[in-house]
């Protein structure tokens, strides 16, 4: 089974957001850092200022090759 958590599988290095999207996601846990992560399809989303179990609205402000950065939006 190819499920991962955050939604459906998505092909190799084929990203689920670009710079500008807003999306709304669910912390499901802290990073190292303390930022909350959220899923995008299996893609991660770092979202500072983020408490695990909120629903936010972010915009993406940065992607990487693995890994994407939005800032909180709304609630």
């Amino acid at each position: 089974m190819n499920q991962r958590r955050g939604g459906p599988p998505r092909k190799r290095g084929q990203k689920p957001v670009k710079e500008g999207d807003v999306v709304e996601v669910e912390i499901v846990e802290k990073s190292r850092r303390g930022d909350g992560v959220a899923k995008v399809a299996g893609f991660v989303v770092f979202v500072p200022n983020a408490e695990v179990g909120q629903r936010v609205k972010v915009e993406i402000v940065k992607v990487g090759e693995s890994y994407a950065v939005g800032k909180i939006t709304g609630v």
